[in-house]
């Protein structure tokens, strides 16, 4: 397979990196291209012990700290902590995301699971960080997208998907959230004439420990479910080449999008991604911020 790989990262020595959801999966894979490329990393991470587990294969310039990003005040203490001690952050890899394909669940805060796992409590970070973010000579922020969120529409009078719930379709309309996010915040960060570059990835169909534990409510029968659909998937190393990419890329602008090239965007080298009609609407990005900050209390831009 051909096009962009991960040893085309350049040299990150002397960068920051935080990376959410670093323990497993796609986070696991991108701290450690970083870590390998001289960044000092930072796995955030909502299960500390899997996080330093993850980090002993990381070497020596890997921190691991708490953060629940289901919980607006978890995300607010880790900011609080990880400014104190790190005046600059070079990157920001807005990675972890859940899929519960069972009964709606709601976070600390009240909110769907889904949105506030994957939207809410990332917007937040990134708020948090910004300052931070803005002190860097490179800085970039990075929010991952899924293929499904092509699929999606969002319901501004039922956010919270309090009616007629489909846990297939929250995790749809939270990733096309997070998509919306991250383009409206490249919209921001460029009216304010901020360093900040916003990019945005997806990756494609890919083999991690995502789908098994969707599925885990329905048991031996969820097993078997599992099992084959990863079997239309493609390694984790690869699909987490299109955030890789985004990462570090030193042509990336503000706004790009990447993932798969094969058939459906499912697998395949790295190209630039196609958005959804409605993620790229910016009279839905300014919708969709203004809700996000009414709900998380952190405003800026």
């Amino acid at each position: 397979m051909t096009g962009w790989t991960a040893d085309l990262i350049p040299a990150q020595h002397g960068r920051v990196a935080v990376v959410t959801g670093a323990n497993s999966g796609l986070g696991r894979v991108t701290a450690t291209e970083l870590a390998r490329h001289g960044a000092h990393v930072v796995l955030a991470v909502r299960n500390v012990a899997a996080g330093r587990e993850a980090a002993r294969g990381m070497g020596d310039d890997v921190e691991v700290r708490e953060l629940d990003l289901a919980s607006l005040q978890s995300v607010r203490a880790f900011a609080a902590r990880l400014a104190a001690d790190h005046p600059v952050v070079d990157l920001l890899v807005n990675n972890a995301g859940l899929v519960l394909l069972g009964p709606r669940h709601t976070s600390a805060d009240g909110f769907e699971l889904h949105l506030g796992t994957n939207l809410l409590g990332h917007f937040a970070l990134t708020g948090l960080l910004l300052d931070r973010l803005g002190a860097a000579r490179n800085p970039r922020v990075v929010n991952l997208s899924s293929i499904t969120h092509k699929s999606a529409h969002l319901d501004f009078d039922d956010l919270m998907y309090e009616r007629n719930y489909r846990a297939s379709t929250a995790y749809s309309r939270s990733k096309l959230a997070t998509t919306i996010f991250g383009l409206e915040l490249d919209r921001r960060l460029r009216a304010a004439g901020s360093p900040i570059v916003s990019a945005l990835a997806h990756p494609g169909l890919t083999r991690t420990n995502l789908t098994p534990r969707a599925w885990e409510h329905r048991g031996r029968l969820g097993r078997l479910i599992s099992s084959v659909g990863l079997l239309a998937t493609q390694p984790v190393e690869q699909g987490a080449l299109p955030q890789l990419r985004a990462a570090t890329d030193p042509a990336v602008r503000g706004g790009q999008f990447f993932g798969p090239s094969g058939l459906g965007e499912t697998r395949g080298r790295v190209v630039e991604a196609r958005l959804s009609r409605e993620a790229a609407d910016p009279a839905v990005g300014r919708r969709l911020w203004a809700a996000a900050e009414e709900l998380t209390g952190v405003r800026y831009l």
